[in-house]
């Protein structure tokens, strides 16, 4: 018997600078901080050579997007000053568009002046925005301008205080509530490359996440990719007792869900146990389903 597909189905492909982006399955983002201070102390690469070789491990071990943050949205940062996240952007994307010049390259900013400039100035394909566009106005009217694939984040308040008490009636209608009016906002300026990401720990108790995470299909009501950034997260390693250093293990059992569940695109510290992930739930997905009357 064929597995039943969903009547909602995300879209398969995103245009960016003349590249078609094809999901055809679920891809895999490789985090890079050039950061003093992001939560797990393995993402953070502040010399050229270290980011270079660590844009070319995600590369190997089959990481199809790199996505580098220079401001650190840990729950309590405080924003790094705009001229500071340039120059940390500078370094890390002159590293990598020299070595690589064709890998797909995602930038973490909430800044629209950034994210001209990056695009601009390194051809990067795609803007992360963790505030969808709540935190500069004009976010907006730059990725219209800008015409490449963004990622419109949900957070409850800013990092500095979305962990201050978060609160909500129903999480996942709010969200939803949320995410199609920024939606239709974005398709009024012509805007259709659009990734949407629940937000996982951005404004959420661990008993938000883990409800986000149980109904991830009802996302799919919104008929766009889904991105599911939960890596070695405090929602995996607090329940464990645990710290980010010992947390791979629960965030391959909550990819692998998250696979299950219909995301997209997986955005990760650790490369090579999420692509195996995903092979192994593709063998899953397969292989037929029967009944036995």
């Amino acid at each position: 018997m064929e597995q039943k597909r969903s009547v909602f189905a995300p879209r398969k492909t995103l245009q960016s600078n003349g590249k078609l982006l094809t999901i055809d399955k679920p891809m895999v983002m490789g985090i890079i901080n050039v950061t003093s201070d992001s939560f797990f102390s393995g993402s953070r690469y502040r010399f050229s050579h270290s980011i270079a070789r660590r844009a070319k491990q995600i590369m190997e071990e089959g990481g199809q997007i790199i996505d580098i943050g220079a401001c650190s949205t840990r729950p309590g940062a405080k924003p790094v000053s705009e001229q500071e996240e340039l120059k940390r952007l500078d370094k890390a994307l002159s590293a990598i568009r020299k070595r690589y010049p064709e890998t797909i390259v995602s930038v973490d900013t909430f800044r629209a002046t950034v994210a001209k400039w990056a695009v601009k100035e390194y051809r990067v394909d795609i803007i992360n925005d963790i505030s969808a566009g709540q935190m500069d106005s004009k976010m907006f009217e730059t990725i219209a301008e800008l015409n490449v694939p963004y990622i419109l984040m949900h957070m409850q308040g800013t990092p500095e205080n979305m962990q201050h008490n978060p609160t909500y009636e129903n999480v996942i209608r709010e969200l939803v509530l949320f995410f199609n009016d920024k939606i239709e906002k974005l398709k009024q300026l012509n805007v259709k490359d659009i990734i949407i990401d629940p937000g996982f720990g951005f404004g959420k108790t661990i008993e938000h996440n883990y409800t986000i995470l149980r109904n991830l299909e009802t996302f799919k009501l919104l008929e766009l990719p889904l991105l599911v950034g939960i890596s070695r997260k405090s929602m995996i390693y607090k329940p464990l007792n645990a710290k980010p250093e010992h947390a791979l293990n629960g965030t391959t059992v909550l990819n692998t869900y998250a696979v299950l569940k219909g995301a997209s695109i997986l955005r990760v510290h650790d490369v090579k146990e999420t692509v195996e992930t995903i092979k192994l739930v593709d063998l899953i997905n397969a292989q037929p389903e029967f009944q036995f009357i």
